[in-house]
């Protein structure tokens, strides 16, 4: 019989946990990048990491914060990972992590914590290691200042309110979503294009590790929609990426928006698998 049990992680596991994440750069980048930063310990990494082991060895792995992500969980693990969710009671916002065990893990949650605000079962994962010659960047999406961060603001929380459906500001006032807004800025991974005193197209590279980088926020100013901003821009924040981040640069993006589909290939993405997403 094999002998399986799940625990939370601790400081000294951190090696066999970042093999895991390591094993699929591109879909785990967002947590990859946390643990290599903030390694394994709960209060800096803003959340615990759950790992199943089966006969003494780590096999699978559950991110436990404001988001509740499974990684490389075969279907054993996320049985064992819901019911440890079950038993401490739902304290992320979000379910996210590949389509395949995220919709398993929530089919076995939802009787207890549905329902949801929003299920997106399928969100398609892009990727690409080179800029397609379709499409000429725009020269004028650059980096954001530091001292540009109030300018920046007010695009990234229309973005993440026409995104998510809910407002970043609500409950402590945007200081956690400022915060992370200006962490990106000072590490260099927010780009914009500013007319007349106003940010028209923006998008931040969201995680990063040596392998692999993750495209997030991408949004353009309703009354410049149209214009292909959204590709010229893509295409030079593509071009940072590759340049000075990692050698593969991804995104996911809601299978319903068929627009930023079909920008995205044009710029040089190629859907690979698909995410899922699961919004409280």
């Amino acid at each position: 019989m094999t002998q399986t049990t799940t625990r939370v992680l601790e400081p000294s596991d951190l090696g066999a946990a970042l093999a895991i994440l390591e094993s699929e750069p591109v879909a785990n980048a967002f947590v990859t990048s946390r643990v290599q930063i903030a390694g394994l310990d709960p209060w800096r990494l803003g959340g615990e990491m759950w790992g199943w082991y089966a006969d003494g060895r780590l096999r699978s792995l559950c991110y436990s914060g404001a988001n509740l992500v499974p990684i490389c969980a075969t279907p054993e693990a996320v049985r064992a990972f819901a019911d440890r969710a079950r038993r401490a009671g739902r304290r992320c916002s979000s379910i996210v992590g590949p389509a395949e065990p995220t919709a398993q893990l929530w089919r076995l949650l939802e009787p207890g914590w549905g329902p949801a605000r929003e299920v997106r079962a399928n969100q398609p994962l892009m990727v690409t290691e080179s800029p397609s010659a379709e499409v000429t960047p725009d020269p004028l999406v650059r980096r954001i200042r530091k001292d540009e961060i109030e300018l920046l603001m007010p695009a990234c929380v229309a973005m993440f309110t026409e995104e998510v459906g809910i407002s970043p500001l609500a409950g402590d006032g945007g200081l956690l979503y400022q915060a992370r807004v200006a962490e990106l800025v000072g590490a260099g991974r927010s780009f914009a294009r500013v007319e007349d005193g106003k940010v028209v197209f923006k998008a931040e590279i969201g995680a990063a590790t040596s392998q692999a980088c993750q495209i997030q926020g991408v949004w353009v100013a309703p009354e410049y929609r149209g214009r292909g901003l959204s590709e010229t821009g893509m295409a030079a924040v593509l071009r940072h990426a590759l340049a000075d981040v990692a050698p593969v640069v991804s995104l996911y993006v809601n299978d319903y928006n068929t627009p930023a589909r079909k920008a995205y290939r044009r710029v040089g993405f190629r859907e690979v698998g698909a995410f899922m997403s699961v919004l409280f």
